[in-house]
This record gives structure tokens, C-alpha cells and sequence, in this order.
């Protein structure tokens, strides 16, 4: 029987750990009780997705080996992870994984570990990996709607983040891969205090934005996040490239961003040899520092004068929309 699980936690990125399910949360277990549920998916599937208000899912900690689909709904819903410390990735104590690929005969968005549908939607404290490594696209994450997400880890190999529709803000995350790692068509997206991790790879690019014309919204920007190294990996200085157009009106910028030596002194890098997009592009930086972010950069780079202001990206309303949460900025 679906029901509607009423919210009634405010949460806060203070440093306090999460370590119980808030009041009026679905609970998921990997050894449930009674009302309780075995995989996320079913505590998803146990909500209504035609009642209004909210609704919140906890899950206790431990490594979940499922792929999750959070369908279209009419209430705005939360899920909350098991974690040692709300305001950061690191004390996180509960993964979804799953080695879903195109290799598998799925498109991007069905290779997904988590796939999200439901507007105004929340994801805290929560590690999403794929692990299917080299030789397809695999994604960890899927966004397809107006969407938060606040203290997580993305992680996988190419494609990780399909960052694909609607307004989408991630704050204090984790996010860690080597091939157009974040990439999608339509979402504008901002990317606040996150962490980006590139593996060991011969060559690498960490975005590969997808907008199609001068009227698509697609706009990432990264504001005061950092670029280095994952931890245990080797990567050659330069290897890596802040992105490339995968159509020809990509529109990415970095901003006072910390970036180690991994960063190519270009920056920035065409699509292929013979087919380079880059007539259009819009690759911003602005008052970036480390020994990445300096150097000859391409030609198609744009120094900008001034930041881009998070208004720009999410427009104005933004704080006002469920998906916000103003503690974590």
C-alpha cells in the first residue's frame, strides 16, 4: 500500500552527525524490522507519487547493490544517508552501487545507479559509484529534474554525472572520474565547494556540456570548488582538460577554483581533431589559482571580468525553490 511519509527534519550542514531516521522518514535497512524496508528502491516504490507535501526516505548505513529509479511525483522528496558528519562526503556510511554500461545495451540515462525524475528532489549525505571502470559510458547519477544534492560522492569512471535537466545545485560533493565525467544537454547547474577527483588516465576531461544552440538554458559553473588527484591515484601533470564541447554551444565556467597540475596549461580542448565545436563555446574562467589554472590557455577560452552570479545559472527564485537548502552554501 503507498502512503505518504510526512517531513518534518530541517536539516542543517553544521557538524553533526545523522545517524537515525528523522521524524515521519521511511527506514532502509539491510537487515529491516517490521515497517521497515530491504532496498531503497521499495521504500521509493512505498510512497504515493500523487500525494502533495513531502516525503523523506533514511537509509541506515551500509553498501547497496541495486539500481534506484525516483519517478515523477507531486511531493517534494528527501533522502537522508547514514553519516558520522552532515557537512561533508567523508563521514558518509552509505553507498548505492551498481556496473550497469552502455556496453550492457542501455542508453545513458538506463546505466544509471540512480536515476532521478522527481522535482524539488534532495539526496544528503549518500555515496552513488559505478563500477563498471574503462571501456563504456557508465554513469553514477542521473539527473533529470529540478534537484539538490548536498554531501555526496559521485563516482565512476566515464560518464559519471548525466547532469541533464532542470535546475540542479550541488554543494560539498564528491565528484570523481576521468572520461566527460560530468556532462549532459539542457540542466543548468551549480557546482558549490565541491571536490573534483580525476583517476589515472593518459588523457582526461571533466566536463562535457551538451548545449545545442544559443537558446538551450545548459550552463555548469563551478564556483570556489577544487581540482586534484584521487586519492591512491597517479596522474601526469597536464593530463587533464577542464572540458570539451560535446555540441557546439557548451557553455561551462570554472571560478575561483583551486587546480593542481593535473589541469592542462590549455584548459580546455576540442571535441576531436577534424570536428572541434569550439566556434560557439563559452569557457569562462575567472580568479581561478593553483598551478592548473595558469598557462597559455586555448583559444576559444573566455577570461571573464567578473563571476557569474548563482541568479544567472538557477535563476532568481532560487531560494525559494524546494530543491535549495541554504545551509550548505
Amino acid at each position: 500500500m503507498k502512503f505518504l511519509a510526512t517531513l518534518s527534519f530541517v536539516s542543517a550542514a553544521f557538524a553533526a552527525s545523522r545517524t537515525s531516521a528523522p521524524s515521519g522518514c521511511l527506514t532502509v535497512k539491510k537487515s529491516p524490522s517490521s515497517g521497515q524496508y530491504g532496498t531503497i528502491q521499495a521504500a521509493v516504490n512505498a510512497l504515493s507519487t500523487s500525494a502533495s507535501g513531502s516525503q523523506c526516505i533514511f537509509i541506515d548505513q551500509g553498501t547497496y547493490n541495486e539500481q534506484v529509479l525516483v519517478p515523477k511525483r507531486s511531493a517534494q522528496l528527501t533522502i537522508y544517508g547514514y553519516t558520522a558528519d552532515t557537512s561533508s562526503y567523508s563521514g558518509n556510511k552509505v553507498t548505492i552501487t551498481a556496473k550497469k554500461s552502455q556496453a550492457d545495451g542501455l542508453n545513458n540515462d538506463e546505466s544509471a545507479t540512480l536515476r532521478v525524475k522527481s522535482p524539488n528532489f534532495k539526496l544528503y549525505n549518500v555515496n552513488v559509484a559505478n563500477t563498471y571502470g574503462k571501456g563504456s559510458q557508465a554513469v553514477a547519477l542521473s539527473a533529470y529534474a529540478d534537484s539538490g544534492y548536498y554531501g555526496c560522492a559521485l563516482t565512476g569512471y566515464q560518464d559519471t554525472l548525466l547532469s541533464n535537466e532542470g535546475y540542479q545545485l550541488y554543494s560539498k560533493c564528491l565528484v570523481q572520474g576521468a572520461t566527460d565525467f560530468i556532462f549532459g544537454q539542457k540542466a543548468s547547474s551549480w557546482f558549490e565547494k565541491c571536490d573534483l577527483r580525476v583517476v589515472s588516465a593518459s588523457i582526461g576531461y571533466i566536463t562535457a556540456n551538451g548545449r545545442d544552440s544559443s537558446s538551450n538554458p545548459s550552463y555548469y559553473v563551478f564556483n570556489n570548488c577544487n581540482i586534484a588527484a584521487a586519492s591512491g591515484n597517479s596522474v601526469t601533470n597536464g593530463a587533464y582538460y577542464l572540458g570539451r564541447p560535446w555540441r557546439e554551444y557548451a557553455r561551462v565556467v570554472f571560478q575561483k577554483t583551486s587546480m593542481t597540475s593535473v589541469i592542462n596549461s590549455a584548459g580546455w580542448k576540442v571535441w576531436n581533431t577534424g570536428d572541434e565545436r569550439t566556434s560557439n563555446v563559452i569557457f569562462g574562467e575567472y580568479s581561478n589559482t593553483g598551478a592548473g589554472a595558469s598557462g597559455n590557455r586555448a583559444s576559444f577560452y573566455t577570461k571573464l571580468s567578473s563571476a557569474v552570479s548563482i541568479s544567472t545559472v538557477l535563476t532568481g527564485s532560487y531560494a525559494s525553490k524546494g530543491y535549495y537548502d541554504a545551509s550548505y552554501m
